[in-house]
């Protein structure tokens, strides 16, 4: 019996905008994908809903990200000029730059690390991770442990500008 998704929604929605956040890196992007995650939800009617629009919401951020790289690509080609770069506050600069340090130290982690570091954060159990992922149930605890370690490497390295290889 499908779970009520109602219920799902009022338990997952949260985790789920985190979860996409951290995959779109904007807040209304990543709010308007978790409501149309569960509007199809509504139409499928998946038996583990929780896990369904984790796996549907994750599909939809990479399909999000590829549109946008072709935007991108398209744009640059239609336009030879420079972008006028506004100055903003040095708070804010230094927000910026703790964020891109944060996504440069995720993207510098193997898929895998990235996924299962992702999916914990957003509150799914080591069984629904392993679900998604493919790994053993056993391995979740291990993947993660490694992949904190692995994270905060990367974010250390890219204060001082070092270089970490993904493990």
């Amino acid at each position: 019996m499908p779970e009520d998704l109602a219920d799902v929604y009022r338990t997952t929605y949260r985790a789920l905008v985190r979860f996409l956040y951290r995959k779109v890196w904007d807040a209304e992007r990543a709010e308007d994908l978790a409501q149309e995650a569960f509007a199809r939800a509504l139409v499928h009617k998946p038996e583990n809903a929780r896990g369904w629009l984790f796996i549907v919401a994750a599909n939809m951020a990479r399909d999000d990200a590829r549109r946008a790289a072709r935007e991108r690509r398209h744009l640059t080609l239609l336009t030879a000029e420079p972008r006028d770069a506004e100055l903003a506050a040095e708070a804010a600069v230094e927000a910026e730059s703790d964020r891109a340090r944060v996504r440069a130290a995720l993207a510098a982690l193997s898929p895998r690390d990235r996924e299962v570091l992702l999916l914990w954060d957003s509150g799914l159990s080591y069984d629904e991770i392993a679900a998604q992922t493919g790994l053993a149930r056993g391995a979740i605890g291990t993947t993660l442990s490694r992949a904190r370690r692995r994270l905060v490497q990367a974010y250390e390295a890219g204060k001082s500008g070092e270089h970490v290889a993904r493990g």
